[in-house]
């Protein structure tokens, strides 16, 4: 076996001194875990409905002994100039009520001693922020339903398919102007009842005063037909 000459062990040793301080080199690996109506997802990129609940880690490694400082930037134009929102803990949770797309980036610094490590401007150079995607708001109500008991369109609702509504309110008339229901949630609706009682068939008046996280404000006036003898 040969010996290791001196030049050898120098840069062993000095391999193995890089590649130990690259192990105790503070990390960032931001992530974002996103609280659904159909439960949580975990991404680095989401598009939905507002209002939409994110959760962001900075998912930091090797910061033991190092002094940390963290700033989530939150930015609307794509260029990332100017944040619109800045929160300053490790981990923050933030709920979405805009539409349009979202870029989230995390600037963090971590200093020990003489030693500084960041994760600021030259970082997100190259680095892809978080995007968040808040989908255009929609809403539409229909003009009959069936509550007869059969499991089918027996609750009187918005149809399928509304998104990104932050303001929802909704009023059930009879013709003569008095009100028989009122609900908050385009998720729930009318049961065809009042006082506990099914009302007869016949037309009633719905009023939904609604508005979007783009904005849009929906103000609904229509007819809904109740037909409780009509089964699929």
């Amino acid at each position: 076996m040969k010996a290791i000459t001196r030049t050898t062990l120098i840069v062993l040793l000095a391999i193995i001194a890089h590649v130990v301080r690259a192990q105790q080199t503070p990390t960032i690996n931001p992530v974002a875990t996103f609280f659904t109506t159909n439960g949580e997802e975990q991404s680095s990129d989401y598009q939905g409905s507002a209002p939409l609940r994110v959760k962001f880690e900075a998912n930091i490694a090797n910061a033991d002994g190092w002094n940390a400082h963290f700033e989530w930037r939150f930015y609307t134009d794509q260029k990332r100039q100017t944040p619109y929102l800045a929160r300053f803990e490790q981990n923050t949770e933030v709920t979405f009520t805009v539409a349009g797309v979202h870029y989230v980036e995390l600037f963090a610094t971590f200093v020990q001693g003489n030693d500084t490590v960041e994760y600021t401007q030259e970082y997100w150079k190259t680095a892809d922020p978080i995007r968040v995607s808040i989908a255009e708001s929609k809403l539409e109500m229909p003009n009959a339903f069936t509550p007869n008991g059969d499991g089918v369109n027996d609750v009187y609702q918005a149809k399928p398919g509304y998104q990104s509504l932050v303001e929802f309110k909704a009023y059930i008339f009879n013709r003569w102007g008095q009100k028989l229901y009122e609900w908050n949630d385009p998720a729930l609706g009318w049961d065809g009842k009042f006082n506990g009682q099914d009302v007869k068939e016949g037309v009633y008046f719905v009023l939904v005063n609604a508005k979007g996280a783009d904005g849009k404000v929906f103000n609904i006036k229509k007819d809904v037909n109740l037909l409780r003898s009509y089964r699929e």
